[in-house]
């Protein structure tokens, strides 16, 4: 059996790696994987592919800072050529990016059975660009490889039970993929010895453009972290976009800004953290995965499972919000022993769908 793989962003490699390692252990099964180019990365280049034990994809589109629809528009036409010339039996797609629905519509349209791998996720927030990805992917989708049992839900209250595609409760592969690559993280990361960190920390990223666009978000979002930083250590890997905005607001971070950190280094921060604090949907799985509680500074998620288990507090950009959030969590005693994602195994239950397939 022939699949393509199509990935547009360094997370959706990483993921697709825990997959392909599995996949190559079947050997009825080739796979083919595409990179669109969707978020370009100079980090990503030879020594990224050998470090990360990630499979080099045959094909690069280079297809990206275009906006929606002339990206979406390139990337069906390069993969229905490249679906055209290798004839796969199956196409795999990852989350909710635009690579994700130029490849489920390519395969589609093409008589080619589509895999959505992330499948059933839901925000209830139709302005956000990949919540219509999501669901549009899961529509045309053969195959449902759903993380959760709330995304299993979610796809059932949609009406997914009559429809002729197949749903899969899988676990979720990004919990694989983390519990891979936290074998080789101490060995690989060099950032707790040159930041000298605390023994106690809060680890925080900010990038969503709902956050870092809006002034008075970004605003609430920084005087709270400021007043956090006073009686627990603040550490914030950031993008250069987002620091440059912050230099345009009235209030100034008084929290230790570092440079924007690989994979490897933000394994080590996981472990060494005591709270994690994000408006990012995966860093929001992987506080759990390292058993670590978090606040998410957004208005909603993806991951309900967590905030239903208390492992995630919501406090949308509110300054009064977050800081009770953060008064609420710090101290909370947590079981992080249930399994919300498969315990590693998503995988291998991935691959023994497409083998039967």
């Amino acid at each position: 059996m022939k699949i393509l793989t199509i990935v547009g962003a360094r997370p959706q490699f990483v993921k697709a790696a825990a997959l392909s390692r599995e996949l190559k252990t079947r050997g009825a099964i080739e796979e083919i994987i595409v990179h669109t180019g969707q978020h370009f990365d100079a980090n990503m280049s030879e020594v990224f592919f050998e470090e990360m034990n990630i499979p080099k994809p045959k094909y690069n589109l280079n297809i990206n800072s275009l906006e929606h629809g002339a990206m979406t528009g390139r990337m069906l036409e390069g993969i229905e050529e490249l679906i055209i010339k290798e004839s796969p039996e199956m196409l795999l797609v990852y989350g909710d990016t635009n690579s994700t629905i130029a490849g489920a519509l390519a395969a589609k349209k093409l008589h080619v059975k589509v895999g959505h791998v992330e499948a059933g996720l839901r925000s209830f927030n139709m302005r956000m660009p990949e919540e219509v990805n999501r669901i549009l992917t899961d529509r045309i989708s053969d195959h449902l490889f759903c993380p959760t049992d709330t995304a299993v839900m979610n796809l059932m209250n949609e009406g997914f039970d009559k429809f002729e595609s197949k749903i899969h409760r899988t676990g979720d592969v990004m919990q694989d993929a983390a519990l891979y690559y936290a074998q080789f993280s101490q060995e690989k990361s060099t950032i707790l010895g040159m930041l000298e960190m605390p023994s106690d920390f809060v680890l925080v990223t900010i990038h969503r453009a709902e956050n870092t666009d809006d002034p008075a978000r970004l605003t609430q979002i920084v005087s709270a972290l400021n007043e956090i930083n006073a009686v627990q250590k603040v550490i914030c890997p950031l993008h250069p976009r987002t620091k440059k905005i912050l230099e345009g607001i009235t209030i100034k971070p008084e929290f230790e800004i570092i440079d924007p950190v690989g994979y490897f280094d933000m394994i080590e921060l996981l472990k060494a953290a005591s709270l994690v604090m994000t408006d990012s949907g995966g860093l929001q799985k992987e506080a759990y995965f390292f058993s670590n509680p978090c606040i998410t500074m957004r208005d909603e998620t993806e991951w309900v499972e967590l905030v239903s288990n208390g492992y995630n507090k919501l406090a949308g950009a509110s300054k009064d919000k977050i800081l009770k959030a953060y008064q609420s969590i710090k101290d909370a005693k947590l079981d992080f022993t249930k399994d919300l994602y498969g315990r590693g195994q998503a995988s291998k239950q991935i691959a023994d769908v497409l083998v039967s397939a």
